[in-house]
């Protein structure tokens, strides 16, 4: 089996797996407002960063340096990552497990996820592009943006059709969803336990009146 056809199955159950857990931890949690606001921030910078690439990100064999891939060379997995974060804050779950589920994404992101992916694209990116990406490489962090922009980026600008193209517009929608959701359930007056009636005890008869 070919490295292509062996990484769709392989794509195709990580998505599965992801809307899987992002399903789960929602209808779980317990929100609270102010985390709801707090992780929406978070999660909103997340998509800004993600709606920025794609509206730059081309799918051909150019090597994209513009836009937000002058500051990270993957600024669409920084965007996964804030948004990560925020839905974790967002989705309150009893015993602190949405910390415990955070510390796991964020072990599986970079103990896996991105050491995968500098260890295959690199490479592949060189073998197209040679020198000119070597010289991108050397100069942009993988995922944390630099405060110094590339200086040989090139001027492409931003494209609302490339960013519908690249299906970011479902991100969007999503985040949106999620997050009217769960300030739905952080809302929602609770329902109040049904209070047992409260029994009277029966007074004892009066003791009986002896004869003088």
């Amino acid at each position: 089996m070919s490295e292509s056809a062996y990484s769709r199955p392989l794509a195709a159950a990580r998505l599965i797996a992801t809307f899987g857990f992002i399903a789960l931890i929602v209808v779980l949690a317990k929100p609270r407002p102010v985390e709801v606001a707090v992780g929406f921030v978070i999660a909103a910078a997340g998509e800004a960063v993600r709606v920025w690439a794609a509206g730059h990100l081309l799918k051909t064999k150019e090597l994209i340096t513009s836009g937000p891939y002058r500051y990270s060379r993957n600024p669409l997995y920084l965007g996964r990552f804030l948004i990560l974060t925020g839905l974790c804050v967002m989705c309150r779950l009893p015993f602190h497990a949405n910390w415990i589920l955070l510390l796991v994404g964020y072990a599986i992101f970079f103990g896996y996820y991105m050491p995968r992916k500098e260890r295959v694209e690199p490479d592949r990116l060189r073998a197209v592009h040679g020198e000119a990406y070597e010289r991108y490489y050397r100069a942009v962090p993988a995922l944390f943006p630099t405060w110094k922009p590339f200086a040989n980026a090139s001027n492409l600008g931003w494209s609302s059709d490339r960013m519908i193209r690249n299906r970011e517009g479902w991100m969007v929608a999503g985040i949106l969803a999620i997050t009217i959701f769960l300030l739905w359930k952080a809302h929602r007056v609770p329902e109040r336990p049904e209070v047992a009636p409260l029994r009277v005890p029966a007074s004892s008869p009066p003791p009986p009146v002896s004869g003088s």
